[in-house]
């Protein structure tokens, strides 16, 4: 079992960098920035919160990211 750990890493690796490359530009632009790190597919799924909620402007989505990550950022201290 530990002989293929190596090989499910870099598949992981691999599938994070392609879930990374198909997210929005917009949602890329934001995550450059962002003072936490985030998984791709979370960040994804409460981007897309954001825009419903915002009913598809991406500055309500960026505001919505933001909150988001101060109110984990509170958490943590």
């Amino acid at each position: 079992m530990t002989r293929n750990a190596p090989l499910s890493e870099a598949r992981d690796r691999k599938r994070v960098m392609a879930d990374y490359d198909a997210l929005p530009p917009a949602l890329r632009e934001w995550l450059a920035g962002a003072r936490m790190q985030w998984e791709p597919r979370s960040a994804h799924r409460a981007w897309r919160r954001g825009l419903w909620k915002g009913l598809g402007r991406t500055s309500i989505a960026r505001a919505h990211m933001d909150a988001l990550e101060e109110a984990a950022i509170g958490r943590e201290e």
